[in-house]
């Protein structure tokens, strides 16, 4: 699929694993030389991203600036002419909500990082962000009020997030379009029968709008529980 679409960047989440265990199949991936990974510093098989790329960037930037979430292995930051590319993998709130008190100082800290860059330049945000932000954005809402993805706190904090200037492209070109999701668990036949969540996310700043020119969900691309997503920008 990787070489069907060639995309000129490429962002890769819950990687699972360093830069020296990164299997040949990614390291030889044509048209993608420039690759960066980052991994949690303490706990291998956990987390991770990835970001790879037709051309190189100016500079790519692990984390966020913040000892706390950086330890984790969540965001690489590549620079470029015309803007940043921010591949993000957002801390899950788990069962029971163990860590949701974590994911909402992960929230406030990554908000401010990116309004930083949004500072300097335009950001592209592509990732999981573990948030269904509307009811229309998972296959059963009544259900899952407290379920991690979709409490009302991680659904008003990513509503913050677009607050900020953000635009959830697939849902802005979008709207209403239903039955549109990125994970489906491996439970239950799920994906089978499209019992969905979108947790998988392109942002782009509402103030460069005029740059965008698609966003779209790949449900029919197999090898994960969750699906690619393309951002498409003029540049």
């Amino acid at each position: 699929w990787v070489k069907q679409e060639a995309p000129d960047i490429l962002c890769l989440q819950e990687t699972k694993c360093g830069a020296q265990a990164v299997p040949p199949e990614l390291r030889e991936l044509p048209g993608l030389p420039h690759q960066y990974w980052a991994s949690p510093t303490d706990r291998p098989g956990y987390s991770g991203v990835g970001l790879l790329a037709k051309e190189e960037p100016l500079r790519v930037t692990p984390g966020i600036g913040v000892e706390e979430h950086d330890q984790e292995g969540r965001v690489l930051t590549a620079e470029y002419p015309s803007l940043f590319v921010v591949a993000v993998y957002v801390p899950n709130s788990g069962r029971g909500l163990v860590r949701l008190d974590y994911r909402q100082r992960w929230d406030v800290a990554f908000q401010e990082y990116l309004e930083q860059l949004q500072r300097q330049k335009p950001v592209a945000v592509c990732g999981d962000l573990n948030v269904a932000h509307q009811e229309l954005d998972l296959r059963n809402p009544s259900s899952n009020q407290r379920t991690a993805g979709f409490t009302r706190q991680e659904r008003d904090s990513f509503s913050r997030l677009l607050a900020r200037g953000f635009l959830d492209t697939f849902r802005h070109l979008n709207p209403g379009l239903p039955s549109a999701f990125t994970f489906w668990s491996y439970l239950g036949g799920a994906r089978a029968r499209n019992v969905g969540w979108r947790l998988d996310y392109c942002l782009w700043p509402r103030a460069a709008q005029g740059a965008l020119c698609d966003s779209r969900i790949h449900p029919q691309v197999m090898g994960s529980d969750h699906c690619p997503v393309s951002l498409y920008l003029a540049l």
